[in-house]
């Protein structure tokens, strides 16, 4: 999957089930979703997990700093990228994002927004790590959003603290191009229908 073709249909499904525990897995498979993301698993099954979602083509994302026994550098990047074959990695790290892109996969940087210091980092880190995707967390700052939205030129994620369907819509409406969420209970809402922020390509 190239960089247009995911923002495609995060624009369409705009929904990113976030899979956390091995319950989960089976029920993001079978959900309404345009992507997941991994944030469970090891060395040793992850690349079976990754499997799982593709032979579904469902595009899948690995959060490296949660998989065990992966190292977080060029080597451990690597062997995602030969082995495991996500579409793509979600992770707080600038040197992970430019490591994955140079192996040529998708790139989503997570950002957590907990005082105005680090939004103003936040701007430099998508700056100088230029990933497909940003992630702003939590979803529950509509009006940062927006700002950060005005300000870069790639799509925003919103996810964290995600509870019901409303602010899921909120997100969306001030400039999010898809929401991520932990509780499978969420993925099965119907927000197809909600206007966006055009993408960019």
């Amino acid at each position: 999957m190239n960089r247009t073709e995911l923002y495609m249909r995060l624009s369409k499904v705009k929904k990113i089930a976030s899979v956390k525990e091995p319950k989960s897995l089976e029920k993001a498979l079978h959900a309404d979703v345009g992507a997941v993301v991994l944030s469970i698993g090891d060395v040793g099954n992850i690349a079976h997990y990754v499997r799982l979602y593709k032979a579904h083509s469902i595009p899948v994302f690995v959060h490296p700093e949660r998989i065990g026994g992966m190292s977080q550098d060029k080597e451990g990047i690597a062997f995602l990228a030969r082995c495991v074959k996500p579409d793509g990695i979600i992770t707080t790290r600038n040197n992970l994002v430019k490591q994955a892109k140079k192996h040529g996969l998708l790139t989503i940087q997570r950002l957590f927004f907990v005082d105005s210091d680090a939004i103003k980092s936040g701007f430099l880190s998508v700056k100088e790590a230029e990933p497909d995707a940003v992630e702003i967390m939590p979803a529950l700052l509509p009006e940062f959003i927006a700002e950060f939205r005005r300000n870069i030129e790639v799509p925003i994620i919103a996810g964290g603290l995600l509870k019901n369907r409303g602010q899921m819509v909120q997100a969306l409406r001030c400039g999010a191009i898809a929401v991520s969420m932990g509780n499978h209970h969420l993925w099965k809402e119907e927000i197809a229908n909600e206007p966006l922020p055009v993408p960019v390509v």
